[in-house]
């Protein structure tokens, strides 16, 4: 500041403009920074008259630069300005934010007002910077302690289907789900699990255990489900000789490809993986499965397992990454199914099931069901009076 010249700007010139090597920053007792006791620093001349001049002692925070670093991930490498206004035009807004719901009061609300304040003086496009904020749940855990209190390790504890009692003593503990916490002595170390059961495991189980907006508790015994899943993805499909040409599970593998898609965006990651699960079933539950099937399963899979899936697509005989492969694309009309399964009754008794085409009409949907080789024991030699014919719910053969 000049008593001339005012508020005055350092030349880019002198910039970075450090700070001094201080001893000791103290409150000053006068409400000012530290700094403005550090004179020979604070006096300086007018860079634009040559007169005296002090710096300003109240800085900017470090954490200001957090406000809008989205922004400068955009461009990292820019030397000249702070963002390319082309760059930032094509990325900006940023489609999702996800924090926990302290940020909505905290971060976010700091990081909206730099933003509009960079949209005031013409910087970014947008006079938003984030399209959506979703809030993570919290990964909560089991906790014992016992009757005095003391909180127990798990390695200390035995469980059982009764309950859990410390190995040394064999006395009962109280269990309950509690966040984690060092004092709790419920942590999980995220090193052992990735030790134990491998990177794709940990990433499927933590998407796996619930709702993402949702607090959940870790259960090592659960993780076994994925264990399996993973192992069974392994063994079924690493061998590209088992696979037949073919459009396979059509109606299936454009239902999965939508599901998933849709419950990705939508951040349901448990009911993706749930789908990929029905995927796998009917994949290996075929006599030859497609390769059609089989790349668009480990396509699908690929976000939530990386490792295995590449490791498996470059076995197929596929470059480059999987990852980089473009992400595959439904058919709506052939998201319905070519044929349906009707329960077939007599007299209001089950006695048969049949496979209907979806665009039989119903008279041939009637002609299939006398058909059906239970049926026709159980209408030998009987008058059929009508046969009730429920669209895609259930055929009823009324004899006289």
């Amino acid at each position: 500041t000049c008593k001339k010249c005012g508020h005055v700007p350092v030349p880019e010139s002198e910039l970075p403009l450090l700070l001094p090597d201080v001893r000791h920053y103290k409150p000053t007792g006068t409400g000012e920074s530290p700094l403005a006791a550090v004179h020979s620093w604070v006096n300086t001349i007018c860079p634009k008259c040559g007169g005296d001049a002090k710096r300003e002692t109240n800085t900017m925070p470090q954490w200001a630069g957090s406000c809008w670093y989205y922004l400068r991930f955009i461009d990292p490498k820019n030397e000249v300005e702070m963002i390319d206004a082309a760059a930032e035009k094509k990325w900006m807004p940023v489609d999702c934010y996800i924090g926990g719901a302290e940020h909505a009061v905290l971060h976010l609300l700091y990081a909206r007002f730099w933003h509009k304040v960079l949209y005031d003086m013409g910087y970014v496009t947008t006079k938003e910077p984030f399209q959506k904020l979703r809030h993570q749940g919290m990964i909560i855990s089991f906790s014992y302690r016992d009757t005095k209190g003391v909180y127990h390790p798990y390695d200390a504890i035995k469980t059982s289907e009764s309950g859990a009692t410390l190995k040394e003593t064999g006395e009962e503990l109280v269990r309950q789900v509690e966040k984690m916490s060092k004092t709790k002595k419920n942590v999980v170390n995220p090193d052992d699990v990735l030790k134990d059961y491998g990177a794709d495991v940990f990433r499927l189980y933590e998407m796996f255990m619930g709702p993402f907006a949702d607090s959940k508790p870790w259960n090592t015994h659960d993780i076994l489900g994925r264990v399996r899943f993973i192992r069974r993805v392994w063994k079924s499909l690493r061998n590209p000789n088992k696979f037949s040409e073919g459009t396979g599970l059509e109606s299936l593998r454009h239902k999965t490809i939508k599901k998933i898609g849709e419950d990705i965006e939508a951040l349901h990651f448990n009911t993706a993986i749930s789908a990929l699960d029905i995927y796998l079933n009917a994949i290996v539950s075929e006599k030859s499965p497609t390769k059609t099937d089989v790349e668009t399963f480990l396509q699908l899979l690929n976000p939530f397992a990386p490792h295995v899936t590449e490791e498996i697509w470059e076995r197929l005989g596929h470059e480059p990454f999987l990852s980089a492969k473009k992400w595959p694309a439904f058919d709506p009309k052939k998201l319905i199914d070519a044929e349906f399964e009707m329960p077939i009754q007599v007299n209001g008794k089950l006695r048969g099931r049949l496979k209907v085409p979806t665009t039989a009409s119903k008279e041939e949907i009637e002609k299939l069901a006398l058909a059906e080789p239970h049926i026709k024991v159980a209408t030998e030699g009987k008058k059929v009076a009508r046969i009730i014919v429920v669209p895609k719910r259930l055929v009823n053969v009324v004899l006289v």
